[in-house]
């Protein structure tokens, strides 16, 4: 069977998450199962490079910059293509991260595995920076590591427009690239694991 699991900023918030997730992984891979994993950057990482963004944005203005948890778009960007563009390249470095990790791990724990990026996955969007939509995905390279015996760890939340540029695809943005992975390659099972209660409807 053919799964993707995906795993949220709170499960690889720390390395210990991190070596957890590695486990189940190689649980799942032992137990018969060929495996694809979509990470999410470790929890609190993309609101602080937002918070970087904007603080540097208001270097010398004077300007109170408001921290926590805010809107994607670095607050006094909003709008402006060459920030969107480049807060996309920064906010991508998150995600990139908890794959390494977790590949790290992986290889750690006596397994075998590979971190992927966006462009590496084939995975195309349109050119709307921060917000990007999915035009395609490529997973060639995904099914080759796969039947090389690998678990494959992607980077989820970014691609690739025509051009070359890195895009991201907004909040929530892993969830996204896990279920399109899980269709393009023809995944069996698509996991998402996550700390919430449960799903809530109004």
């Amino acid at each position: 069977m053919l799964i993707v699991q995906k795993y949220g900023g709170s499960s690889v918030g720390t390395l210990e998450r991190i070596r957890a997730c590695a486990q189940r992984c190689l649980e799942s891979q032992r137990a018969g199962h060929d495996l694809v994993v979509v990470v999410s950057a470790m929890a609190g990482e993309t609101n602080r490079l937002i918070d970087l963004a904007n603080r540097l944005r208001a270097l010398g203005r004077g300007d109170e910059v408001t921290r926590g948890k805010g809107p994607y778009v670095a607050v006094d960007g909003a709008g402006d293509p060459v920030h969107e563009r480049e807060l996309d390249q920064l906010v991508s470095t998150g995600e990139n991260v908890s794959a390494a990790l977790l590949a790290m791990a992986i290889h750690d724990l006596g397994g075998a595995a590979i971190s992927l990026v966006g462009h590496q996955i084939g995975m195309i969007t349109d050119r709307t920076y921060t917000n990007a939509r999915i035009k395609e995905l490529r997973g060639d390279r995904i099914r080759s590591e796969v039947a090389a015996g690998k678990i494959v760890v992607c980077a989820g939340f970014q691609g690739l427009d025509a051009e070359g540029n890195i895009t991201t695809l907004g909040r929530g943005g892993s969830d996204t690239s896990a279920v399109a992975l899980a269709a393009a390659i023809d995944a069996d099972v698509c996991e998402i694991y996550t700390d919430v209660d449960g799903v809530y409807t109004t």
